[in-house]
């Protein structure tokens, strides 16, 4: 069974850095490629950064380029996402995602990742 779990959200101020993490079950880490969405409140849920199985092919959405930085730690099952320079707009529910099926282009597997987290919040107060 795949399963990703998320962990490191929380609230900080504008300007502010939080590290996300995520663990995937079992030896299938490397065969997979990870990443993250968000969702606020009201709105869709919207691709924000992925990296390939190999860890060579990485992918950000236009709004976090300079201030995201997605990495995976082959020896800890464990994909991070450092989030620097946060806006209160970012304000959201940060899910992990897996899937080994979909390229790296419009927003990577959309609303059809293989598997997902069960989310963490990430408040950025004003």
């Amino acid at each position: 069974q795949v399963q990703p779990v998320d962990s490191g959200g929380g609230l900080v101020q504008a300007g502010g850095s939080l590290r996300l993490s995520c663990a995937l079950s079992g030896r299938t880490f490397s065969s997979y490629d990870m990443g993250w969405f968000r969702q606020a409140p009201g709105k869709e849920r919207e691709f924000v950064a992925a990296i390939s199985r190999s860890g060579g092919n990485i992918y950000y959405a236009d709004s976090v380029k300079g201030r995201f930085t997605i990495s995976r730690d082959i020896n800890k099952n464990t994909v991070f996402l450092q989030m620097n320079s946060l806006k209160p707009e970012e304000t959201a529910v940060y899910y992990c995602a897996a899937d080994r099926a979909s390229a790296f282009v419009n927003n990577w597997c959309g609303i059809y990742c293989g598997y997902w987290g069960q989310g963490g919040h990430v408040a950025v107060a004003s």
